[in-house]
């Protein structure tokens, strides 16, 4: 299996020190050079120092395990006394003696999702000093032309009511330069307090958090690296990013139709988050999409290790058939068929044959066009 020609002439960006991939530049992931073209969506990453932030960046947009992130920050350790922080936007990692990692001011990532939309993703170092810079001397570079806030809170603080402090300044700022960015909470760490403390206690800080947004709204999530929660929240983000979801879902509702398919669902290449799918019957597991998610991904890393490139997959029982497959250039597909009648073969072609129409609309300024039942 060999990797396509637009994941190999992608060309690196160079922005200064900054976290090495366990497994080197992942596929359409951080760093890359950007076409003029390209519809720039500016997120703010935010949270204080040790919530997580970096952690949760890297297992979804650097192809990170979550045992591997213990040790993010470590490679650069034996170079960091020959760097000269000068600037207001120079960044470097640390690991501290808990196995935290702490970003140092801003770290810029550029990453390609379907079509010309490109996430600027800027991950704020969390210390006290660069968290009042950043309502200060930075607040307008910082806050301004926001598309999304994401801020994560560690669960366990000890400083909570410093958290809601920072969070309320950047609340503040969003307000005044960025009125129209949606926010997003993410109460991270959940792994760290019990099973059957965990339905309370977030909804507890939803509350609270709900409350403190106002006049804004904002959209609370649970997370963990250990499990498929971070999954779930990053796709729900993701998909208020895309400019033309809608659409998408349409065709892929007709899609699902014309085949015969239980349910398809769409993920995004590199960083299998799912962005659209459409069920035709009600399926048990809510969770199923993340599961699906994290476990591919990690299939994908296994391959990595062994110089191959996950391509495609089927499985089949006696109550159902799943086919992972390449889509197009920025996707994958799953589809689900339980029609015994059905052969793999005949399926494999609709997905084949679906493939140019759904480049397409992959792209942001394409023609509007809907795939017609026939």
């Amino acid at each position: 299996m060999e990797e396509s020609d637009s994941e190999k002439k992608m060309e690196k960006e160079n922005l200064g020190p900054r976290m090495d991939s366990p497994l080197g530049e992942p596929e359409g992931s951080l760093g890359w050079v950007l076409p003029n073209t390209a519809m720039k969506k500016k997120v703010l990453l935010m949270g204080k120092s040790g919530s997580g932030k970096t952690s949760m960046r890297s297992i979804i947009f650097a192809n990170y395990i979550a045992r591997d992130t213990r040790r993010l920050g470590a490679t650069i350790l034996d170079r960091i006394h020959s760097l000269q922080i000068n600037s207001s936007l120079s960044t470097y990692s640390l690991v501290d003696s808990v196995g935290n990692t702490k970003t140092f001011d801003v770290e810029h990532s550029h990453v390609r999702f379907l079509g010309n939309l490109v996430l600027n993703l800027w991950d704020c170092g969390g210390q006290d000093t660069f968290m009042e810079n950043y309502f200060t001397s930075q607040r307008d570079n910082i806050f301004r032309n926001v598309e999304v806030l994401i801020y994560v809170f560690d669960v366990e603080s000890r400083e909570l009511e410093k958290d809601m402090h920072y969070y309320q300044s950047c609340l503040e700022a969003i307000l005044q330069n960025s009125p129209d960015a949606k926010i997003f909470c993410l109460v991270h760490k959940m792994d760290l307090v019990q099973e059957d403390q965990r339905d309370l206690i977030f909804k507890e800080r939803e509350e609270d958090l709900r409350r403190l947004s106002r006049p804004l709204e904002c959209s609370c999530f649970r997370t963990s690296i250990w499990d498929e929660t971070l999954y779930k929240a990053w796709s729900s983000i993701v998909y208020q990013l895309i400019p033309n979801v809608q659409q998408l879902e349409m065709n892929l509702r007709n899609f699902a139709e014309i085949i015969e398919a239980d349910e398809v669902l769409l993920f995004e290449r590199a960083t299998f988050l799912v962005i659209s799918h459409y069920q035709c019957k009600e399926q048990r597991d809510a969770h199923r999409f993340e599961k699906i998610s994290n476990i591919i991904k990690q299939f994908k890393l296994s391959c990595s290790k062994l110089a191959a490139s996950f391509q495609s997959m089927e499985v089949r029982n006696s109550n159902f058939a799943a086919f992972i497959d390449i889509f197009t250039s920025n996707t994958y597909v799953m589809v689900v068929m339980s029609d015994p009648s059905i052969p793999s073969a005949a399926t494999l072609i609709n997905i084949r044959n679906a493939r140019k129409h759904f480049e397409k609309l992959e792209r942001v300024d394409g023609p509007k066009q809907c795939l017609l039942m026939r």
